[in-house]
């Protein structure tokens, strides 16, 4: 059934309008019967994959490409958190995060040895591989509920920040696992170690005192399109170095961001990758959607949806039980354990080392591979089974505004768009009032006057859109 376009003069186009044609169609229509857009990139990639339609037979270059599109993700929520705020989120993530890996890791790591018949090592392999959940999906499923800047949701971003630094020491243990080569394996893993603690301490330094004078800069020259090449380098340039250091490019976005979330050109950052995350986000589910080998599913189906089903179960008990016993709400209990049931992007990576380590053979590096895609693909409809089983009546939770300065009160708040005579004047009786003011300008030595009174100031443009909704201007009374 697969389609033959490499006759055509430009395959390339081809393959880019068959993406955006594909999407255009199926997401909305998963969206509108409720189902969701993330199952609709999956199965709007699995259509033009290699296994359907084979309009594209290398989905793998696809996803390493689209990659950056979480990695833009992480940015942005990051940008939304203040150290202070992450500071006070410690015991979520390296308390609850830690728990919750180890948890899930052991009860899989034993399904796998006592229901599944694994060896030791493979079950070992497999279940560190279902442990760490998809950051693209949650933080997807997240935006889509409205719930990122709630409690819920930051307890939940807590959680996946620990796996993603989680992924350093469970590639460390894979190469302690490697029959051969342990001892070198070990002096590397400790070096690398150390690599990424320097990586880490180089990006905040670079991060705080090197890229707002450069923004500055940018910004006098009034050249729009420096600025989003500016926004774009940081993060691509966070990315890797942090990559270079042996950690996720997820996690050295997200690093800057969080420094950066103090800078006054936060919201000017925000609205310059949002057009470029909300693509390659949904590029990289569809290259997951084009992964899945279907002949190979088909082929060994019942084997396979065996190993789906006791990971999806035991990783949704093992946060279920770490919920509760973290004194979350049953709700809230439940919702985690819909959202994160399934498998992730890192466990690519994961399978990837350990075949490399003679660990796994190539037959099981494809089982595991696939079954992990299928639990992202049926992630959705779990997700849609929980909230139907769940009460339909649930309170709402008020967003947790600590550390986002726009709108700390938000019945008592203005934005005021430029700083000039008049705006001063607005100004002065707003605050008489106790009315919390924020100022929006694209002077930057507007900007360092209006900081001088006390002020909070942040670089933009306000005529644009896409910068009053980074402001989050919504959210104080504007729709």
């Amino acid at each position: 059934m697969a389609i033959d376009i490499s006759h055509l003069d430009n395959p390339e186009l081809a393959k880019i309008v068959a993406l955006l044609a594909t999407s255009i169609t199926i997401v909305p229509l998963f969206k509108r019967i409720g189902l969701g857009s993330v199952l609709g990139y999956l199965v709007a990639g699995c259509l033009i994959g290699p296994s359907v339609l084979g309009l594209i037979q290398d989905p793998q270059a696809v996803v390493h490409l689209a990659e950056l599109g979480v990695v833009m993700f992480l940015f942005i929520i990051g940008l939304e958190m203040h150290p202070e705020l992450l500071w006070s989120m410690r015991k979520a993530i390296f308390g609850r995060g830690f728990l919750q890996v180890a948890t899930c890791g052991v009860l899989l790591t034993l399904a796998g040895i006592y229901i599944l018949g694994l060896t030791k090592e493979v079950a070992f392999i497999a279940g560190a591989g279902f442990t760490l959940s998809s950051t693209a999906i949650v933080m997807q499923v997240l935006e889509d509920k409205g719930i990122a800047s709630t409690q819920k949701g930051q307890r939940i971003v807590s959680t996946l920040l620990f796996e993603d630094l989680a992924i350093v020491p469970l590639l460390a243990t894979i190469a302690f696992l490697a029959p051969e080569q342990a001892n070198e394996e070990k002096t590397f893993s400790l070096t690398s170690i150390g690599i990424a603690i320097v990586g880490i301490i180089i990006l905040v330094v670079g991060s705080k005192w090197v890229m707002n004078p450069l923004f500055r800069m940018i910004s006098k020259a009034k050249v729009r399109e420096m600025m989003t090449a500016a926004a774009l380098l940081v993060v691509l340039g966070a990315a890797l170095l942090m990559e270079m250091s042996g950690l996720s490019m997820a996690m050295g976005a997200f690093v800057a961001g969080v420094v950066l979330s103090e800078s006054s050109f936060r919201h000017q950052l925000e609205a310059d990758i949002e057009p470029f995350r909300g693509l390659l986000l949904g590029l990289f589910f569809m290259g997951v959607g084009m992964s899945l080998d279907l002949n190979f599913v088909f082929n060994d189906l019942i084997w396979l949806l065996s190993i789906v089903a006791v990971c999806v179960l035991g990783k949704a008990f093992g946060v279920y039980i770490i919920a509760l016993i973290t004194r979350l709400p049953h709700r809230e209990a439940l919702m985690r354990t819909s959202i994160m049931s399934h498998g992730g992007e890192f466990a690519f990576v994961l399978f990837s080392a350990a075949a490399a380590a003679g660990l796994l053979d190539q037959d099981q590096q494809a089982t595991f591979t696939a079954a992990v895609i299928v639990s992202m693909l049926i992630s959705p409809l779990v997700m849609l089974l929980m909230q139907r089983m769940v009460a339909r009546k649930a309170s709402v939770e008020a967003p947790n505004m600590m550390g986002i300065e726009v709108a700390e009160d938000l019945e008592n708040s203005v934005i005021v768009i430029g700083f000039g005579r008049f705006s001063q004047i607005v100004c002065q009786a707003l605050l008489a009032r106790g009315i919390t003011v924020t100022v929006i300008d694209s002077s930057t030595d507007r900007i360092r006057a209006a900081a001088t009174f006390g002020f909070k100031v942040y670089y933009g443009d306000g005529t644009r859109l896409d910068v009053l909704r980074a402001s989050r201007l919504c959210r104080i009374g504007y729709q």
